[in-house]
């Protein structure tokens, strides 16, 4: 009996010590066994965004460290939440939906997001440890929430928390 391959990665036992980079690599092996040709296309293109952005970074032996790995991620999730919204607005559900299930798989490459009071506090910390009291200073406190954040939270959540804390 084959296992589809959200199943199976359920199932696998992730260690601690486990870089995403592994993570790929076994998810590749996982997906080539259960046959899942949408998972492995995407972990495909994914480990591909990761070494190009390996070589633009650090040159051709380089491997991007967690953060840096979690930015990539983040940007191919972006581009298919473009890409989803293009179709919808051409009424591709078909298209839409397969890009919400490219979207899935990579969204587990991602560490767990932040809850929304977290976020919130965070914020608030931000602001308070710089003492920001108006929008010339949004910069300055977005640079350190997503040095906080760590890519736990969605870059425009955070900007629409500080734009309502800063007049």
């Amino acid at each position: 009996m084959r296992l589809p391959f959200a199943l199976v990665a359920l199932l696998r036992f992730d260690l601690p010590s486990m870089t995403i980079h592994q993570r790929i690599l076994e998810d590749m092996k996982t997906a080539m066994k259960a046959k899942d040709t949408v998972a492995l296309n995407v972990v495909r293109n994914l480990k591909s965004a990761l070494k190009y952005a390996a070589i633009e970074k650090l040159g051709a032996e380089g491997e991007l460290g967690e953060t840096d790995a979690i930015t990539v991620i983040r940007k191919e999730i972006k581009k298919r939440q473009d890409s989803v919204a293009s179709y919808e607005q051409a009424n591709r559900q078909d298209l839409a939906d397969t890009e919400k299930a490219e979207m899935a798989v990579l969204e587990k490459y991602l560490p767990a997001a932040m809850s929304e009071a977290d976020v919130v506090a965070m914020v608030e910390a931000v602001i308070a440890e710089l003492g920001a009291t108006s929008k010339k200073e949004m910069g300055a406190v977005m640079k350190a929430l997503g040095e906080r954040a760590a890519g736990r939270a969605d870059n425009r959540v955070l900007s629409a928390e500080v734009g309502k804390r800063l007049q």
